[in-house]
């Protein structure tokens, strides 16, 4: 029995939708709908699709909708099913605005940047610091406040402030700023927005932490800096296991980007859920070993490592405390005189297991970046750096160490780029501005590395590298080797055992013709550090300066690193006319100079390739010494005369070895006028094999004449200065 039309007129609007199905039908295609979007945001997850599919979905789902209720109004009752000149209307319509929509919106995801998982080898234009930060909302997590009672909870505290940073650090459509800079605003009375100013931040995050018994609570609030409005804030009160922290973190990271509108990319989601350790006590060595290793001393870095082994100890499984271990290690080689063989065989089984453990880590590409380039891997460094940036775009360290390797190379240009980049994310870090300060002084702009140093030390005046750097431009740059010593020795005082700074100080006093106390520097070094690869090369200096050719030769079969070991044996060859076997040794260490087809000259080997023109003359192999005197001009082409990484006299030794006697002797007057002091003046001048033709001319005489007068008034000036004279940190002449 049907119902006849006078009582379907009497019929309200909602029994005709239920006996039309329009209920059935739209919640049929709701649940469907919501069945489809959970598993397609599974699939997008787990094989890192962009989020691009997930919101057309969406969009097309929800246009299908009205679609579905219209085909259910006209032909979910059993009685209605010829499709009628309205139904074609209305759904022609709702169609076409649909369409519409879903156009507008591709339009605009075209014009948007897609965030997805970082490429596997990415590309060098993926890893640029040129793509600025600057339309990204940037936002600096200000040092928590320890609200518990107990003193001994701070670095508890500091912990959940730099992991919290480190979540936020991940999603690469945020600026974050790093930890070292926003630690200069601990406890401070600044306004929110005269912090934000001073630290390049749109967004500020705040927050407290207090730790009872096995609970911890943590409250952060999110402020906009322009209008010091609070923009979000949360409370987390949990039970004290590291599960919870994590778990904290990750609805901090969560909500902090809703809150700015800034998209995580499945890779992201992931990266910011995982849970690094489930052990407590291992988290927490690692943020003391984080703490220890700030200022580069050498007996911080040893505290460093200890509680970096512990870490791993505590937990073999914690990839971020093997990668702590193997910085701390490296640091230790870098600053503190810790064995190169053995120290790199211990960071490649750190940097190995936490690759193994997490083959995203960004930290764990980044050092094994550092790594490679020590080797003198520098193509396969330059992909670890990439591959970090990529990971983790808010890295500072990786940006400090990509521009060092890059400022190695000759590539100022780049190295500065990445180095501004650095201190764009951690503004107020002394290292990175120390880090930048070096890459201005690769580039020639002296007077601008001298103001960064300076910032360098106003952030942190006990960090040992600031002195000893802006002591040794002040020396080789600034033309002022006596106001050098004082310098490098504060470094010293500060750091007592980092033997780098021994060498710089034996160096500049051989420079400034002091052998005596050259030899009482070394001699205590040698000591401490009998094996250490600046600190036998120091003394076998001293020895050639002597004349004592034997004696440097037998300091040096001590040396792991072949490169003044390769010239001083090379040139004692060179002296009993052996010339095959100092071609045999130079092929050996640089087989890049003997390979078919032009050699491999670029900014980390000139200097050698210049030192073995004299050997290939010798041999006759004029062809080869032609080409690379050719290469290694064009390597120095662009790069400044003075400062550690200057050219000195190398165009005169090219000129000479090229027989052109007159120019040689021009490019010399010009280094002598420009203010050039060495490194190893007296040496390249009275014994370098390149300049040989025209040692006995007597503008060269005049020229070596000239120095010794200048050096020898600035040894006098030295040792008329008061023990107690402040320190000149003056700007460049």
């Amino acid at each position: 029995m049907t119902d006849t039309p006078t009582e379907r007129e009497e019929e309200g609007a909602w029994t005709k939708l239920r006996r039309r199905k329009v209920v059935q039908w739209g919640l049929a295609y709701a649940a469907g709908a919501w069945v489809l979007l959970q598993g397609l945001e599974y699939v997008t997850g787990t094989f890192d699709w962009p989020r691009l599919i997930q919101q057309f979905a969406s969009l097309g789902l929800l246009i299908g909708l009205p679609v579905v209720l219209v085909l259910a109004w006209y032909h979910g009752d059993r009685g209605q099913q010829r499709v009628s000149g309205a139904e074609l209307a209305i759904l022609s319509v709702l169609l076409a605005l649909g369409g519409g929509a879903l156009w507008l919106f591709g339009q605009r995801s075209e014009r948007a940047p897609v965030l997805s998982a970082p490429p596997a080898a990415p590309t060098a234009a993926a890893a640029s610091p040129a793509a600025s930060a600057g339309e990204r909302p940037s936002i600096a997590v200000l040092p928590f406040e320890n609200r518990s009672d107990q003193q001994k909870d701070a670095f508890f505290v500091d912990g959940i402030h730099d992991d919290i940073l480190t979540q936020l650090s991940k999603v690469s459509a945020l600026k974050v700023i790093s930890r070292t800079s926003v630690e200069r605003f601990r406890d401070t009375t600044l306004p929110t927005r005269v912090i934000a100013e001073q630290l390049g931040a749109t967004q500020i995050l705040e927050g407290g932490v207090q730790r009872a018994g096995q609970r911890v609570r943590i409250n952060v609030q999110l402020i906009d800096a322009a209008t010091d409005t609070h923009l979000w804030a949360e409370s987390y009160d949990r039970e004290l296991t590291a599960e919870s922290i994590f778990a904290i973190q990750t609805e901090v990271a969560a909500a902090i980007s809703d809150a700015l509108q800034a998209t995580l990319t499945p890779a992201e989601r992931k990266r910011v859920s995982a849970v690094p350790t489930r052990n407590l006590a291992a988290w927490e060595a690692l943020q003391l070993g984080r703490q220890r290793m700030a200022h580069r001393t050498s007996a911080g870095l040893a505290e460093s490592e200890k509680f970096m082994q512990r870490a791993t100890e505590l937990d073999p499984d914690f990839a971020l405390a093997h990668v702590g271990l193997a910085d701390a290690l490296m640091l230790r080689r870098m600053y503190a005189g810790l064995p190169r063989d053995s120290g790199l065989a211990r960071v490649d089984a750190a940097i190995g297991r936490a690759l193994q453990l997490d083959p995203d880590l960004a930290e764990a590409w980044a050092t094994s970046g550092l790594v490679h380039a020590d080797r003198g891997q520098f193509e396969r460094a330059e992909q670890m750096f990439r591959r970090a940036i990529s990971l983790n775009p808010n890295y500072a360290t990786t940006y400090q160490w990509f521009s060092d390797l890059l400022g190695q190379l000759g590539r100022s240009e780049e190295a500065l780029q990445y180095a501004e980049r650095a201190l764009e994310l951690d503004p107020l870090s002394a290292i990175i501005n120390v880090n930048l300060a070096e890459q201005l002084a690769y580039a020639g702009r002296f007077g601008e590395a001298a103001s960064r140093y300076r910032k360098a030390i106003e952030i942190d005046a006990s960090m040992p590298a600031a002195y000893v750097s802006i002591g040794t431009l002040t020396a080789y740059a600034l033309k002022r080797l006596a106001d050098a010593v004082p310098l490098v020795e504060k470094a010293i005082e500060l750091d007592p055992g980092n033997p780098g700074n021994v060498c710089w100080l034996t160096q500049i006093y051989l420079d400034l013709g002091d052998e005596a106390l050259a030899d009482r520097a070394t001699e205590a070094a040698r000591q401490r550090w009998p094996d250490y690869p600046c600190v036998l090369s120091a003394s076998a200096a001293g020895h050639l300066y002597r004349g004592d050719l034997s004696a440097a030769l037998l300091v040096l079969q001590l040396a792991s690193d072949p490169g003044m070991a390769l010239y001083v044996s090379s040139f004692a060859d060179l002296e009993a006319g052996r010339i095959q076997t100092a071609l045999s040794r130079y092929e050996k260490v640089r087989p890049e100079f003997f390979r078919e087809g032009p050699p491999a000259v670029d900014g980390s080997n000139w200097r050698v390739a210049i030192e073995l023109v004299p050997f290939l003359q010798a041999a006759g192999h004029d062809e080869r010494a032609r080409l690379l005197l050719d290469r290694s001009q064009e390597a120095i082409r662009g790069l400044p005369r003075l400062g550690v990484k200057g050219y000195g006299v190398s165009d005169a030794q090219i000129f000479a070895l090229r027989g052109q006697k007159e120019a040689a002797l021009a490019a010399l007057h010009a280094a002598e006028r420009e203010g050039w002091r060495g490194p190893y003046w007296r040496w390249w001048l009275t014994r370098d094999p390149a300049l040989a033709s025209i040692r006995s001319d007597p503008g060269f005489k005049a020229v070596l004449a000239d120095i010794e007068r200048d050096v020898a008034r600035q040894r006098a000036q030295l040792a008329k200065r008061p023990k107690d004279a402040p320190l000149d940190l003056g700007a460049a002449d």
